[in-house]
């Protein structure tokens, strides 16, 4: 038809990060397969597993697998997004598992609005084998949604779907961080880009076990108050957004403040009160 839109075909990888996850990527990996807008590569990363991974991962005959010794998700992460030559880079964590639809209604949304370089969707939650309704803080969103991310992490990583140039632009996830480096990415592309939203729930999104990094690190707001920290550090930020940031690190500061005084850690009371006073100071 004359005047119609030229239809985009976008060449997608996927990258998974494992680690002793022997008992939970093959569902990761086979929903990767299932999609009905099959990805190029799928890149799976074993980062220094010492369980039953390579067997698993030998099974696999269209697939990268790639092996590092154990360096964390984020170092996990970057290395597999290094050796995908894809132009968009899907995200997805050995424990959640896909809908067959996924990527292609991502990109069917993606073709109405070619502008956007992040696409994520809704999700499932299955907590301890049972479906659970997330709390209204968690609640997906398009747009420009950087003050929507300050409180905590609301764009999952296997929800997401990242055009390569924006992850370079960005600097990739941040691998000092052993946690959080999902909101510390987000926070980065957030504050330069608009999202694209496809209010559907297109993968499940597993939680309860043991090996949860938000059960292995106790105050997960050390690490935002970081992300917050080197985001400010940097400089790129509107003046709305720098308010938003600083008002956000420093209702984290109390927060934890909050925490470690009912623990009768003093030492960690010390240093936000430090960081508190060093904001107000320069603030004022």
């Amino acid at each position: 038809m004359s005047g119609a839109r030229p239809r985009l075909e976008p060449s997608v990888g996927v990258v998974i990060p494992a680690y002793n996850r022997a008992h939970l990527l093959g569902r990761a990996l086979d929903s990767a397969l299932a999609q009905t807008l099959p990805p190029r590569q799928i890149i799976v990363v074993d980062d220094g597993s010492t369980d039953g991974s390579a067997a698993l991962l030998a099974a696999y005959a269209d697939i990268i697998v790639l092996r590092q010794e154990n360096r964390g998700v984020s170092a996990a992460r970057n290395f597999g997004i290094r050796h995908c030559d894809c132009d968009w880079i899907a995200l997805l964590d050995s424990d959640d598992e896909w809908l067959p639809e996924k990527l292609e209604a991502q990109f069917e949304a993606w073709r109405e609005q070619p502008e956007h370089r992040l696409i994520h969707c809704d999700e499932i939650w299955i907590r301890d084998g049972r479906r659970v309704n997330p709390a209204q803080r968690h609640r997906k969103r398009g747009g420009r949604i950087f003050e929507h991310c300050l409180p905590l992490c609301v764009i999952s990583p296997s929800a997401a779907v990242i055009q390569r140039g924006l992850l370079e632009e960005a600097g990739g996830f941040n691998e000092a961080l052993p946690a959080c480096e999902d909101y510390d990415l987000w926070l980065r592309i957030c504050s330069r880009d608009p999202v694209l939203y496809v209010d559907r729930p297109l993968l499940r999104k597993y939680g309860g076990h043991a090996d949860q990094l938000s059960r292995k690190y106790w105050g997960m707001d050390r690490f935002r108050v970081q992300a917050l920290r080197d985001l400010l550090a940097g400089g790129a930020l509107s003046e709305s957004d720098r308010q938003a940031a600083l008002s956000s690190l420093r209702e984290k500061c109390r927060i934890l403040i909050n925490g470690a005084s009912k623990r009768g850690n003093r030492e960690i009371v010390a240093e936000y009160e430090t960081l508190l006073a060093q904001l107000d100071g320069r603030e004022s």
